[in-house]
């Protein structure tokens, strides 16, 4: 209809068969400008729309600038775990008490498990140490049960004897202990009873374990009992025979 209205207004105006074209219509400047103002009405309400959709992208792509680097993906799961996670719907009906202590129990539990591998280890590695220490003992008391000229069938009955007297100490070495706990001295009452020197007191409280002697019935040695004084015994003769004839035979012993 506007420009129906145009084209009377203006167009009949212009002269049949002028213009370059000859006979071909002109728009005048007043024309134009109803034509531009037209086209400004009609194209403004999308120029509006356009600027609205442009300023909802900048701000959206201002929001989404703090999620760079996350993976959505990656988000969706862990939200989803949390929404199944038996803890999150015990705490959102407010059992509280009752995650803290599923926790605890887990906590023990795994604690648990830990300990009792390491105390599997450190059993293991005291077995080691004992059966170590067992071997090293042995060869120690062999040794110098072989320099008191014992019998080789004795080696193993002085082995037996030493493991109830003799520990192997930090160093390594061979310490003879009373039932007290307290190192055993020998003869001289201030020096740790040696391993020798205790094999050497076997000659008189078990002869049996070593060669008789040639020219004596009795093996050359004494009997170990009736001669005895308990204030005259060192450390050695009284465990050696309170180990052989027990302890009510030793208190019947003389004192002095």
């Amino acid at each position: 209809m506007l420009f129906r209205e145009i084209n009377r207004k203006f167009y009949s105006q212009a002269p049949e068969g002028g213009g370059a074209g000859g006979g071909g219509a002109v728009i005048t400047p007043e024309m134009q400008a109803i034509i531009d103002k037209t086209v400004e009405e009609n194209t403004q309400g999308l120029k509006n729309k356009n600027n609205e959709l442009l300023g909802k992208q900048k701000a959206l792509s201002e929001k989404l600038k703090q999620f760079e680097g996350i993976d959505p993906d990656a988000v969706k799961t862990i939200l989803q775990r949390f929404s199944d996670d038996e803890e999150a719907k015990l705490i959102s009906a407010g059992k509280i008490d009752e995650v803290l202590n599923k926790r605890t129990e887990r906590f023990r539990s795994e604690f648990d498990k830990k300990l009792k591998a390491e105390q599997e280890r450190a059993d293991s590695a005291q077995k080691k140490a004992e059966k170590y220490s067992s071997i090293v003992l042995s060869n120690k008391m062999t040794n110098a049960a072989l320099k008191a000229g014992a019998l080789p069938e004795a080696l193993e009955d002085i082995s037996l004897r030493a493991k109830g007297m003799f520990i192997l100490s930090d160093d390594g070495e061979a310490v003879a202990v009373g039932q007290d706990g307290e190192p055993l001295l020998g003869k001289d009452g201030k020096t740790p009873l040696s391993p020798q020197e205790w094999v050497e007191s076997l000659k008189d409280n078990a002869p049996h374990l070593f060669p008789r002697a040639e020219g004596t019935g009795s093996g050359g040695h004494k009997s170990g009992g009736t001669n005895l004084v308990r204030s005259k015994m060192t450390s050695a003769e009284k465990h050696n025979y309170i180990q052989k004839h027990g302890q009510p035979a030793y208190l019947k012993l003389p004192k002095d």
